[in-house]
């Protein structure tokens, strides 16, 4: 499988760590107060194969280090999110009872991670050749020559 990847911050270069690839921070944020919502942006704009969506959620570490949890507990990307500004975005709240510090998460710090996987239409044939070969070819291009869809949240506007 290819994905062409758009950076949109150079310090957004996906890693690949075991089954799932790592997104990172493109800003760098600052939590201030408690219950504070940010949509933190990813700097990366991908490609994804016709009948394959891509789940984003939170790393394991990613309470334990910034007290931020991930609103919609999984991010669904459709294939169909493919132009040169649909970026990827991790919407976040800040949990912590009491603030006695800033929050800060920088730029280029590993926030989240994602998976691929056929989608739930899939023709049985795909789903069957991802099984087989579910090796990721990442590619970077400069654009990814594809209308943008709108941005988050944009379905059925």
């Amino acid at each position: 499988m290819i994905l062409k990847v758009k950076y949109l911050n150079p310090n957004c270069k996906l890693e690949i760590h075991g089954d799932f690839i790592d997104l990172k921070s493109a800003e760098n944020f600052e939590f201030t107060k408690n219950n504070e919502y940010k949509l933190l942006p990813l700097g990366v704009c991908i490609e994804l194969p016709k009948h394959f969506i891509a789940k984003i959620v939170p790393r394991s570490s990613t309470y334990k280090n910034y007290r931020v949890v991930q609103t919609n507990s999984v991010g669904i990307v459709d294939h169909q999110y493919k132009g040169d500004n649909d970026q990827w975005f991790l919407p976040i709240i800040h949990f912590r009872k009491r603030i006695d510090r800033t929050t800060r998460i920088v730029e280029g710090e590993r926030v989240a991670q994602f998976e691929i996987c056929p989608s739930q239409f899939a023709p049985w044939w795909v789903k069957l050749k991802w099984i087989f070969s579910s090796k990721i070819k990442m590619i970077e291009v400069k654009s990814l020559g594809n209308k943008n869809r709108g941005g988050i949240g944009s379905t059925n506007k």
